[in-house]
């Protein structure tokens, strides 16, 4: 059986953390902040971890990694 590749495109907007998390950028971020409260464009800035019922599905696409 051939072995599984990493999926390119997930390799390059995740990042594994040590304790076997993910982390990425936020969603919502590109245009249309006049709508948005300042606390909201404040905290969308950052990273945030994946959550948990998503984290097996995106582990198998970076098995690799």
């Amino acid at each position: 059986m051939p072995k599984q590749k990493t999926h390119r495109a997930s390799a390059k907007r995740f990042k594994k953390t040590a304790n076997g998390g993910l982390k990425s950028a936020n969603a919502y971020t590109s245009h249309r902040f006049h709508g948005k409260t300042k606390k909201q464009r404040r905290q969308l800035r950052g990273t945030s971890m994946m959550n948990r019922t998503t984290l097996k599905t995106y582990n198998k696409l970076l098995s690799n990694i």
